[in-house]
């Protein structure tokens, strides 16, 4: 068995209820072992539209970097989501952040996730299930990333302090 961490996002209709059903049929593929609470987070990259919520899972899995996203893919366009420009809004967002401690180039896929350094959005949740994870190409924890992140405290805000149910 592999842990992984995936991150979690979406801003098009009910937002929790997106996250909740994603979650649901991954568990039926993986092993769930944590999630994050939900943040609400301002849109970066392009502004105008409506904000997200975020989260993370830890999970266990035996499937293969490749087909962990090749099911992830599913799940969203399970859930509805359609192509859409880039950093764009969507109904669900699922990528995968960390895959053990393994580092993978393949193309459409690069674990650790390439831009998660620069993201609040993605470090806050993480940081709340995974704070000691030591980033296998920047040798730091992850509680370390995010303190060195800078990034407007605001454009943050916790909406559900409960850990999700699974």
């Amino acid at each position: 068995m592999v842990e992984a961490y995936i991150a979690l996002g979406s801003n098009i209709g009910d937002r929790e209820a997106n996250i909740k059903a994603a979650l649901q049929l991954l568990k039926q593929r993986v092993k769930i072992i944590r999630t994050s609470s939900l943040y609400e987070t301002k849109p970066m990259y392009i502004e105008k539209q409506d904000w997200f919520l975020n989260s993370a899972a830890k999970i266990e899995t035996e499937l293969p970097p490749k087909k962990l996203l090749a099911i992830l893919k599913h799940i969203e366009k399970k859930l509805g989501r359609k192509p859409v420009e880039r950093n764009g809004p969507r109904i669900i967002d699922l990528d995968i952040l960390f895959y053990d401690n393994q580092i993978v180039d393949e193309g459409d896929l690069q674990i650790p996730h390439p831009k998660m350094e620069e993201r609040a959005f993605v470090l806050i949740p993480l940081n709340e299930i995974a704070g000691d994870f030591v980033h296998p190409n920047k040798g730091k924890i992850v509680s370390e990333l995010l303190r060195n992140l800078n990034y407007d405290k605001s454009a943050i805000k916790l909406q559900n302090p409960k850990v999700m149910t699974q």
